[in-house]
């Protein structure tokens, strides 16, 4: 299997990213939401499409894959096992390691919590996680425990920091004022602040981000912080009742929330 392949962001809706894992003319597809700009980044780029990749069941994740299987069967469907996802044809549970029919070769990972059953791919260079780590931000709970996500976070720190994240929302400036509240005198946060301004400004994307980036900017990878414990206990009015790193990620996950 060789990874030496390139990846090219489609915008779809407002403000999603659908990847396209391209090597020589075949293409793998991350969460279609919609089958329109996939279908035209193919026909522009003479791409023939092998395989898709799902991480959770999200319509704006998977509303294209209806028409994309019918316009370019066969295609491999991965994604997780849950009954939820009969368009699967590849079931994947943590630890799989998936072999795309275009060549490409990637690792399993379950991430809970923005959903029961959301899983992630990567190799040694790049991490597809769906709706659970944004930059400065993380996934909301729509299902899972902030245990869950909690874990999930940890897993995909463990990854390294040169790993480049693929998430699929351009959320990252709204993200940033909400971190800039938790944790407002971080420098390394303020200056990613203005390079993504500066992105934004420009029309340029601020995703990928990396692994290294969000343990210096996200809040919601650094709840060991001793000052972003302090502005959560603050916030919360705590008396020294928050035992754990965990519950303070739930806490900042409700602070978010309610943002």
């Amino acid at each position: 299997m060789s990874n030496n392949y390139q990846i090219f962001r489609i915008a779809a809706f407002s403000d999603n990213y659908i990847w396209a894992l391209v090597n020589d003319k075949y293409c793998a597809i991350v969460d279609p939401g919609e089958a329109a700009p996939v279908i035209e980044f193919l026909i522009h780029n003479k791409l023939t499409l092998t395989d898709i990749l799902i991480t959770h069941h999200h319509p704006d994740h998977i509303g294209g894959i209806d028409e994309l299987q019918q316009r370019f069967a066969p295609i491999n469907i991965f994604g997780p096992t849950s009954d939820r996802f009969p368009m699967v044809t590849q079931p994947c549970i943590e630890g799989d390691v998936i072999n795309l029919s275009a060549n490409i070769e990637l690792n399993v990972l379950e991430l809970h919590g923005h959903t029961r059953d959301h899983i992630g791919y990567y190799d040694v260079q790049h991490a597809f996680v769906g709706d659970t780590l944004f930059s400065a931000g993380c996934g909301r709970l729509f299902e899972g425990t902030p245990e869950q996500m909690f874990e999930s976070l940890q897993k995909l720190q463990r990854l390294g920091d040169d790993i480049k994240v693929f998430c699929a929302h351009e959320y990252t400036q709204n993200n940033i004022k909400f971190a800039l509240v938790v944790d407002p005198n971080n420098t390394a946060l303020l200056e990613y602040q203005q390079k993504v301004r500066t992105l934004r400004n420009k029309g340029a994307a601020s995703i990928p981000t990396t692994i290294g980036i969000e343990r210096q900017v996200n809040p919601f990878l650094r709840c060991h912080d001793r000052s972003i414990k302090h502005n959560i206990e603050q916030h919360f009015n705590s008396n020294g009742d928050i035992k754990s790193d965990t519950e303070y990620f739930a806490l900042l996950r409700q602070w978010k929330d309610n943002f």
